[in-house]
């Protein structure tokens, strides 16, 4: 299982990454772990500087804007 946090402070560009990863995991039949960090101390501890960030199993894997498709299907299919 994969554990990924979208961190960002309740944007809309951080509402659709959230939305964007919970259907390409489904589609993809990939259990995960969704968590939003909304606070910034947290996010900060990340060094997320723009927003969305996301995390994947405790790394930084993008920062700012959402996410291609094909770079969360990516993410996803990794070490399945």
């Amino acid at each position: 299982m994969k554990t990924i946090k979208v961190l960002g402070t309740g944007c809309a560009n951080c509402k659709t990454t959230l939305r964007l990863i919970e259907e390409a995991a489904q589609a993809a039949g990939v259990e995960v772990t969704l968590q939003k960090v909304e606070e910034l101390s947290e996010i900060m501890k990340y060094g997320v500087m723009s927003t969305p960030g996301v995390v994947l199993d405790g790394q930084v894997v993008h920062a700012g804007g959402i996410p291609s498709k094909g770079a969360i299907d990516g993410w996803l299919a990794d070490n399945r």
